[in-house]
This record gives structure tokens, C-alpha cells and sequence, in this order.
């Protein structure tokens, strides 16, 4: 297969793969796999096993490990020490030490048992990152210990790949080897660390005087590939050295910069790096042993959870915490298919064992999300203290507001939540405020701030919080599900209180509106309004006319500033592109199904979208009536989502419904 043709072939698959995975929530990690599942030679066969891809995938390796080594901090591990090196070295050990034992009852040879052992005992740093950012728990005291305990498995990857490359070495020179490998990484590291770094900080200055980008990002290749090639030359892997090139970057002041530049190529790579993990599953293998592999997911998932159970109880976390660490820890990780796949030109693994062990740490990994979902409640059934603790929360949240009335409850209290509740204490208003960071509301609450720990999203919260007594409650955050959970509770309890919510645009205003929100508050399209406003005022509008302008625009829910024309600088905002409002012009011409007829008949094929301006002979008409007449070379500017303007479009000029 020449080389073009790999290429679309890959770049066919995982767009299409991840496109899958984006929908339905999954990592794209699990994109890249399924698309290496169906085009590998196990599969359909589109793209061989060759020499050629599997370059291409260590380089993937390469770049996985520098970000690892960039995102490496040396002031975080100090700070992160006892939890690191004290919880996570006890942690990794157990459960390799489990691990070797059941490959030992299984009369694996040593060396398998090894790569397995060492592979199944990681966890996956990438997803586990993702999951505990999206629940807002990264800073609670399970998360900062999870994230202790992955940063220790990331380094442990670094000796690991040491021991990979020394195993084919006889067993009775094998210390003699993996010892000598050490020193050598520890002297190169030292070197490195003592010199390299001064070095890198003159070249990194030298490189961005140029003011050139593209010297920028060549420089970035030539030190990550250059340190690779040394550790090589050396007798090490690719992988050490984009490793410590990578701890070498991240202490100078270029680290952001860095991690910037490096990430498409890094995700590209990785990307084809886990298509060839995925080609190397062997669907009619897995098939044949489906249960050895629902097994293996058992075995995995119940020792890692045990291990980590247990260990973090020894470390004198209560067991709620210790639960959640557990929970979090248990699936295998993306790290444990890189022992895989640099074990597989050593042939140490038998075939079906290898196919085995790989769909198990797949579908484990599948599974993290849905263990991270139901944690709340698995936590709840498992551990008395959770209940203790959440009753605790809930009678001192009671007791706080067991005296007051007529006060505001504000849900969420990060800058935008603060700087409302100094407006609102200004006019000698009672506020009572929830935030789930413990971090935050403790240091708040020292402060003085009426601020106290609650889920704002549980009915028994806003409860204790004193909703019966309130006179509003405000949204401080943009969260569309967890304000519309928050109003359903408050039109449940109290129909009358009014629910003011923040959001990011428009996207979802008139869902929470009709959910029963009493004032939505977009903050771009409020922020476009207050530049609007003070233009206005500059250019000598009165006052009066300016404020009338807004209230009018408020009161038609933002009508006039619904939908945007997008441009190439809106490609990455993170909004859902099929939901998020936008305008398209469309040309009526001579031959188009709409000349000569009126809006009102067109509004069945246009369902879903808006007219909001015709612009006719130069002349705009905003809103034009239902009885008005399109004719050839109008200007139509619709309002919709992307998928009900092409439907729309598609109907005003062919009549394709």
C-alpha cells in the first residue's frame, strides 16, 4: 500500500470513528480504536500491519510521552510529594504484585507476566483528568489524591519502558542490564536537568526573537526528536528522551507557548498510534473467548478497585474518599497499551492472551465514565460517612438559614457569584450562597462570606437552604442541565420564586425559559449590549433613548441579537454547533422555488428557522410581515441551527422539503 492511500484510509476512519464518539459522549481515544478495529488486517484488511504505520505510532508514542514530561512540574511534585510517592508507589506496587500473582496461578512466563502485570496496573490519566474537570472535582481531596496517584503512574511509565527493552537480554544478565539502563537515564537526567536547561532557555530566547512561528515549531520538533535520538544512541527508548525533553521545557518560560505549538502534531499521532493498538485486536479471537474477556474485565476492575481501596485506607482516608479513589483508578489506561505495543515486537505475549488482555483493558476503560457517573450514589450505599457527612453539610446549611427571610439564594460561587453578592449585600440584601469546591468555601467562609457547601442542584439542598423563605434565586454559572434541574426543584417547591440564570449565549435561552426561568442573562449577547450602550452614549445619544433601546431589546428576549454569521475565528469555541443560532444569507435568484410567493406560504418548509431581514435594491428590511413578497435577487438572511438552515435553504431554492 503506498503511502496516499494509508493516509486517506486513516484519516477517513477517524473521522469518522471520533465523529461517532463525540456523539455519544466517549472519549476519542475509543474513536481511534474502533477505527483500527474495523480497517486492521484483522478485520476488513484495508491497512496491513506494516513496518511503515508502526513507525508512525512509536512517534505518536514520542510526542504522548513529551506532553506527559511538559505537563511535569517540579514545584506540583513537591507539593503533591506524600500523596505521590507515599499513596501512589503503594497503590502501583500492590497492584502489580496482584497482578503477577494471578499471571504466576496462570503459568504465564516471566516476562509476560511482567508486561502485563506492569501494563494492567495503570490508569488512564487522560479520561480521569477530563471526568473530574467536567464535575468541578478536580481540586476536592479525591480528586487532588486521584491526580497524586496518576502522576506517579506516569512516571512509573519511564521505568517501564526500561525494563521492556532489557527483557530479551538472558534472565541472568537482566539486573546487569536493567541496573546499568537506570544509571544511565539517572546520569542523562542529571546532565540534563543541570546543563540542558540553560541551554534550552538561551536557545528558546534566541528562537523567539525571530518573531517567526514557524522557527518556533521546528525548534520545538528539533529539541523533542533530537533528545529522543540521544536517548537511543544510548541504548534507552525514543520514549525517555521526549520524556525529559519534555521536563526540560516545562521549567522555562516557554512551557505554554510549547504545549500549544506540540498539540496537533501530538494528537495526530496518538490518534494513529491507537488505530494501530485497535488493529491489533482480533475480533473472531475475541469473539471465540468473550468470556476470558468479560473475565478479564472483572479481574481487572475488582483488584485495581481493591488495591486502591485498601491503600488509600491505609493512607487514612476516610472511606468515602477512599471509594471514589477506587472507583476512579480501577479501569486500565492508555499507558498500559504502550507496554503493550512495545512488547509486541518481543513476542513475549502469546497471541490470544495479547488479544485478551487488549479487549479487556478496552472495555474497562469504556466503562470509566459510567463508574464515574454513578460514584454519587455507589458512595452513598457503600459508606456510612457519606451520610454523616452530607447530613452534617445540610443541618449546618439548615441551621444557617433557620432565621432568615425573604433572602436570595445564589447557586454557585466563583467570581461572577462573588461579585453579585457584593452588589446585592450593598443594598442590605440576605444572601446566602452554595458552591460544591470545598477549597473555595472554606477559604470564603474565614472571610466572613455567607457562603456554605451544597449541591444547588439537590432538591434537599435548596431545601435546607431555606427556599420556602426565599424571595430568588439566581444561576451564577452557565450550566444548561443543572440550571434546568435547579428550576424544575424551585417550580416544585416554590412555583412563585422567581429563577434568574446565566448562560453562556443563546443557545439554550428559550429552553430555560420555557422550563420557567424568570430572566434569562446571556452573558455575549449582555456584553454586546453594554458596548452597544456605551457607544451610543459617546456619540451623543440622550440617556433616556439609550436605556429604552436595551429595555426593548431585553424584553424581546434578545430577538434583535439572536444568531451570528460565523467566521473562521469561530471554529473553536466550545458550543454544540448543531444547537448554537446562526444566520446565513441565501440569494434568491430567477429559477428559485420561493420567487413570487409570500413568507406565510413558505413557513412550513422553513420550519425551524427564521426570516429576519431582506435586503431588496440595497435596502434592508428587518423583520418583514408574513404577506411580503420575495422576489429575484433578494437577500434572505435566515436564523437557525446549521442543520435546519440547510433544510431551509434547500427548500427556498430547489422546494425540497
Amino acid at each position: 500500500m503506498d503511502a496516499l492511500n494509508l493516509t486517506l484510509i486513516l484519516l477517513i476512519s477517524a473521522i469518522l470513528a471520533v465523529s461517532l464518539c463525540k456523539r455519544l459522549g466517549l472519549p476519542p481515544v475509543f474513536g481511534y480504536l474502533l477505527a483500527g478495529i474495523i480497517i486492521g488486517p484483522n478485520a476488513t484488511g484495508l491497512v496491513p500491519q506494516e513496518e511503515t504505520t508502526v513507525q508512525l505510532a512509536n512517534f505518536g508514542i514520542v510526542f504522548l510521552m513529551f506532553t506527559v514530561g511538559l505537563e511535569f512540574s517540579l514545584g506540583q511534585l513537591a507539593a503533591m510529594k506524600k500523596t505521590v510517592f507515599g499513596l501512589g508507589s503503594v497503590q502501583l506496587a500492590s497492584s502489580f504484585l496482584v497482578f503477577f500473582a494471578l499471571g504466576y496461578f496462570l503459568a504465564l512466563s516471566w516476562q509476560a507476566n511482567l508486561i502485563l502485570s506492569g501494563a494492567l496496573s495503570l490508569s488512564s490519566t487522560a479520561i480521569m483528568a477530563r471526568l473530574l474537570t467536567e464535575r468541578l472535582e478536580m481540586k476536592s481531596i479525591h480528586g487532588q489524591r486521584i491526580m497524586g496517584i496518576l502522576l506517579f503512574q506516569d512516571l512509573a511509565v519511564v521505568p517501564f519502558l526500561i525494563l521492556i527493552s532489557s527483557l530479551s537480554v538472558p534472565h541472568n544478565y537482566l539486573l546487569k542490564i536493567l541496573g546499568f539502563a537506570l544509571i544511565k537515564a539517572l546520569l542523562i537526567l542529571i546532565l540534563l536537568l543541570g546543563i540542558g536547561k540553560k541551554i534550552l532557555d538561551k536557545l528558546f530566547f534566541w528562537v523567539a526573537k525571530q518573531k517567526s512561528s514557524e522557527v518556533f515549531l521546528l525548534n520545538i520538533l528539533l529539541v523533542t526528536l533530537g533528545m529522543s535520538f540521544i536517548t537511543e544512541k544510548a541504548g534507552l527508548s525514543l520514549a525517555l528522551g521526549a520524556f525529559m525533553s519534555g521536563i526540560l521545557i516545562s521549567e522555562t518560560d516557554y512551557r505554554y507557548q510549547v504545549e500549544d505549538y506540540i498539540k496537533p502534531f501530538r494528537d495526530v499521532l496518538l490518534g494513529l498510534f491507537f488505530i494501530t493498538i485497535g488493529a491489533l485486536l482480533n475480533l473472531h479471537i475475541v469473539i471465540d473467548n468473550v468470556l476470558w474477556v468479560m473475565a478479564g474485565v472483572m479481574i481487572i476492575l475488582i483488584v485495581k478497585l481493591v488495591v486502591a481501596y485498601v491503600s488509600s485506607r491505609i493512607w487514612r482516608n476516610i472511606d468515602s474518599v477512599s471509594l471514589r479513589i477506587a472507583l476512579a483508578i480501577s479501569p486500565a489506561g492508555e499507558f498500559g497499551f504502550v507496554l503493550l505495543a512495545q512488547s509486541v515486537s518481543f513476542d513475549f505475549i502469546g497471541h490470544q492472551i495479547l488479544q485478551i488482555v487488549l479487549a479487556s483493558m478496552l472495555v474497562s476503560m469504556m466503562v470509566s465514565p459510567l463508574l464515574i457517573q454513578m460514584s454519587d450514589r455507589i458512595v452513598l450505599y457503600c459508606c456510612e460517612s457519606e451520610w454523616s457527612m452530607r447530613a452534617v453539610a445540610l443541618h449546618q446549611l439548615a441551621a444557617k438559614t433557620y432565621s432568615t427571610k425573604d433572602h436570595i439564594i445564589v447557586c454557585g460561587y466563583g467570581r461572577s457569584g462573588q461579585n453579585l453578592t457584593r452588589f446585592l449585600e450593598q443594598e442590605s440584601l440576605m444572601v446566602i450562597a452554595l458552591d460544591k469546591d470545598t477549597q473555595r468555601v472554606r477559604a470564603a467562609a474565614v472571610a466572613g462570606e455567607s457562603v456554605v457547601y451544597g449541591d444547588a442542584s439537590r432538591r434537599e439542598v435548596l431545601i435546607a437552604a431555606g427556599i420556602h423563605r426565599a424571595s430568588a434565586v439566581i444561576v451564577t454559572f452557565a450550566d444548561t442541565a443543572t440550571s434546568l434541574a435547579i428550576i424544575n426543584h424551585v417550580r416544585e417547591l416554590e412555583p412563585g420564586i422567581p429563577v434568574i440564570v446565566r448562560t453562556y449565549d443563546d443557545t439554550d435561552l428559550d429552553k430555560l425559559k420555557h422550563a420557567g426561568a424568570a430572566e434569562v442573562v446571556p452573558e455575549i449577547l449582555e456584553g454586546s449590549l453594554m458596548l452597544a450602550s456605551h457607544a451610543m452614549l459617546e456619540l451623543g445619544i440622550p440617556l433616556s433613548k439609550v436605556l429604552k433601546r436595551i429595555r426593548q431589546v431585553r424584553a424581546e428576549r434578545y430577538h434583535l441579537m439572536r444568531g451570528f454569521f460565523r467566521g473562521v475565528s469561530d471554529e473553536n469555541v466550545e458550543v454544540d454547533e448543531g444547537c448554537q443560532p446562526r444566520l446565513i444569507s441565501v440569494l434568491i435568484m430567477d429559477d428559485a422555488y420561493a420567487k413570487g410567493k409570500k413568507i406565510k406560504d413558505l413557513l412550513e418548509g422553513c420550519q425551524g428557522t427564521e426570516i429576519t431581514t431582506i435586503r431588496r435594491h440595497g435596502v434592508r428590511n428587518l423583520f418583514p410581515e408574513a404577506d411580503t413578497e420575495l422576489m429575484a435577487q433578494d437577500i434572505i438572511v435566515l436564523l437557525g441551527s446549521s442543520e435546519r438552515l440547510a433544510h431551509a435553504e434547500n427548500y427556498l431554492l430547489q422546494g425540497v422539503k
